[in-house]
C-alpha cells in the first residue's frame, strides 16, 4: 500500500511517456508539459502507450525518486482515456487525488467510482461570488 498524505498533490501526464525516460527526461515533462514545479514535493505519473507502465517522479527533500511498476496482466485506465473537452482537444494533464492514486494503481477505474457528498469548506474565491465577507481563521 502506497501512503501519501491528503496535501500531497498527484498529476497524471494524459498522453503516454516513453518510459526510456529517466531523471532528466521526466523532470523536463513535468515543466514543459505538465507545467509545474517539479520540486514541489508533489506526484507526477507517466504511462506507456499500452498502459501497463507507470513511472512516478517525487521530489524528496533531497533529491528526485523514481517509482516504476510494470503490470503482468491487465493495464491502467486513466481517467482522461476517455474524456476530450467541448473544444475537441484534450489537456496535457490531469489532477487526482493521493487516494485516488491508490485506486488506480489498484486497478481501479476511477470512472466507475461513485464519490458521496462531503463537506468542503468554500475558498476564499466561492465566498467573494457569494457575496459573504472571507472569515480569516482566529
Amino acid at each position: 500500500m502506497l501512503s501519501i498524505s491528503r496535501t500531497t498533490r498527484v498529476f497524471l501526464a494524459t498522453e503516454p511517456t516513453d518510459m526510456r525516460k529517466g531523471f532528466d527526461g521526466l523532470f523536463a515533462l513535468v515543466e514543459n508539459v505538465i507545467r509545474e514545479d517539479p520540486f514541489s514535493g508533489h506526484l507526477f505519473v507517466f504511462r506507456n502507450r499500452r498502459r501497463d507502465r507507470l513511472k512516478v517522479l517525487w521530489w524528496d527533500a533531497d533529491g528526485l525518486a523514481i517509482f516504476y511498476k510494470r503490470l503482468e496482466r491487465g493495464n491502467y485506465q486513466f481517467p482522461t482515456d476517455s474524456v476530450v473537452s467541448k473544444s475537441g482537444t484534450t489537456s496535457s494533464r490531469c489532477e487526482i487525488r493521493s487516494d485516488e492514486l491508490s485506486l488506480l494503481l489498484a486497478g481501479i477505474d476511477l470512472g466507475s467510482v461513485k464519490r458521496r457528498r462531503r463537506y468542503q469548506r468554500p475558498s476564499a474565491d466561492d465566498q467573494l461570488t457569494s457575496g459573504r465577507k472571507p472569515v480569516s481563521p482566529a
